[in-house]
Parts: C-alpha cells; sequence; structure tokens
C-alpha cells in the first residue's frame, strides 16, 4: 500500500488538475447549455489564452501584479475574440445539426492553431510563477505549492460567483431563459442576439482564463488545444452537458481517477477515464447531473 502521505499529495494534484479543467469545461458548458453549439473551438481559445498571457508577460514583464494583469488581458482578449466569432461566424449554426457545429468548429481549430504558430512559432514557451506564490509550504508530509493551493481555493470561489450570476441576478436568469425557450424570451422584448454574444465572450473568458492561469506549470506548445478539449468534453459529458454543477462534479472525479490511475494503474490511467466515461454514457447518457433533451 502506498503511504499516507503519497496518497495525499495525489489527491491534491488531482485536485489541482481538476479546477483548471473545472474553468475551461464551465465555459464550453455554459455555451451548450444556452447557445445548444457544439465549440470544438474552445480548445483553441484556452491555448491562445494561455499564449497571450506568454505575451503580456514578455511586454509589462514579472513584477508583483504584472502577472495578474497578463492573465486578465489574455482572458478579456480571448472573450473579445469570441465575440468576433460569435458574431461573424457561429451565428450561422444555431439551426444547424451537431455535425455542422462540429465540422466548423474543428475546422476553426485548424485555422487559430495555424495563427498561433505563424505568431509565435512552434518551440516550448514557459511563464514563472508570479511573485508572492512561487513558494511551497509541507502539510502532512507533501510539498504544497503556494500557486496550487491559489487555484484550488479559485475554483470553488468561481464556481460560487457563477452560480450566483446564474440564480440571483436578472442576467443570469435571461440566460436561464434563453436555454429553454429562446422565441419566447425574444417576444417579451429581450435582444437575444446580444444576450448570445455575451454568454459566447464569457464562456470564451473562462477558456482564455484557465489557459492563461495554466501557464506557470504547464509548458505552452501546439497541440494543447486538442488535448485540453478531449479533456473538458470527457468532463461534461461525466457531470452533464449544460450542467453548471455537474461539470464541477465531473472534473472531480476527472482529476481523481486520472490521479490515482496513474498511481495504481500508470498504463491504463488514461484508458480508466475514457471507461468511466463509457459507463456514464451507457446508464445516463444525459450525464451525472444534467437532464435528458427534449
Amino acid at each position: 500500500m502506498p503511504d499516507p502521505s503519497f496518497i495525499f499529495a495525489q489527491s491534491l494534484s488531482g485536485l489541482t488538475a481538476a479546477m483548471f479543467l473545472f474553468l475551461i469545461a464551465s465555459g464550453l458548458s455554459l455555451i451548450f447549455g444556452v447557445l445548444r453549439v457544439l465549440n470544438f473551438a474552445h480548445g483553441s481559445f484556452y491555448m491562445l489564452g494561455a499564449y497571450g498571457a506568454y505575451q503580456f508577460v514578455q511586454w509589462i514583464g514579472m513584477g508583483p501584479g504584472r502577472f495578474w494583469w497578463a492573465v486578465i488581458g489574455a482572458a478579456l482578449g480571448v472573450a473579445v475574440l469570441g465575440g468576433i466569432v460569435e458574431r461573424l461566424l457561429f451565428r450561422h449554426l444555431y439551426a444547424k445539426e451537431e455535425l455542422y457545429q462540429l465540422l466548423f468548429t474543428y475546422a476553426l481549430v485548424l485555422i487559430l492553431s495555424d495563427v498561433a504558430k505563424l505568431i509565435w512559432g512552434t518551440q516550448q514557451l514557459s511563464v514563472s510563477r508570479p511573485p508572492g506564490l512561487d513558494g511551497s509550504f509541507t502539510l502532512f508530509g507533501t510539498t504544497i505549492p503556494y500557486y496550487n493551493l491559489f487555484i484550488l481555493i479559485l475554483g470553488p470561489g468561481i464556481a460560487l460567483a457563477f452560480w450566483l450570476v446564474l440564480h440571483r441576478t436578472r442576467a443570469g436568469r435571461f440566460m436561464r431563459a434563453a436555454a429553454l425557450d429562446r422565441e419566447t424570451l425574444g417576444a417579451l422584448g429581450v435582444n437575444v442576439d446580444r444576450l448570445y454574444t455575451g454568454v459566447f465572450m464569457i464562456g470564451s473568458f473562462l477558456g482564455g482564463l484557465g489557459g492563461a492561469l495554466v501557464t506557470p506549470v504547464k509548458t505552452i506548445v501546439p497541440g494543447m488545444d486538442t488535448e485540453m478539449i478531449v479533456e473538458a468534453f470527457i468532463v461534461v459529458v461525466i457531470g452533464g452537458l449544460g450542467s453548471f454543477w455537474g461539470t464541477f462534479l465531473g472534473a472531480l472525479i476527472y482529476g481523481q481517477v486520472l490521479s490515482f490511475g496513474i498511481l495504481f494503474i500508470p498504463r491504463f490511467s488514461i484508458f480508466s477515464v475514457f471507461v468511466l466515461m463509457a459507463a456514464v454514457l451507457i446508464i445516463r447518457p444525459w450525464g451525472l447531473l444534467g437532464r435528458p433533451l427534449r
């Protein structure tokens, strides 16, 4: 049996990965829940968030507080790009079948990937941990970086904040109403087109934010978008497409299964995640906390 401190370290590692996944997958789930679009290009927004944070750090440096300005700037830049993409391209996909949506968004993935290669090249890039969070401490015999602890706190904080926005604000009520009946909401005088653009920008912001925050712990390389979008889709499938708390639960399950799969069955750790997803699809095709579409 592994040492308890080692198990604790694996659990924290899985939780950290889960919080990064939640930030990215929550944007994907939000876009599908309101717009009913399967946005395969969401991984590209994550990648552009990472490259954007790197670029901002090159411009303004890594002085006190500057890393956070780089993170916010990168996420906002991705949100603006998401708004432009929704206005010019995605608006024509809402009435199309899911196959057309996937083909179109996959083409967008290829385009944005080539654009990133033209701008930043194909070499591996990295960003240092921000000042103040570059150290670590020991708990139960396990070394925990301060930055990882920050991510562990940030993830639930963002989850709670967005839950409050969705259920305690007028804009949140409009979002939930648009997910149920767009025509009726428009007949009541709400500008649904503008609402859709705003939702898409919020989802893109979350994807870019996840990419910007992951830069101190993960190398920035071409292809990171396709790797992440597969993981994000697994998370939302497990939790339930369109379910906010389902996405949070799916991220937690994914992180722990992957972390302990590497510990106990390293050769089949990725396989164990796909087995879990297949089991969920067989037993509850709409996800653990999702609802069947009618």
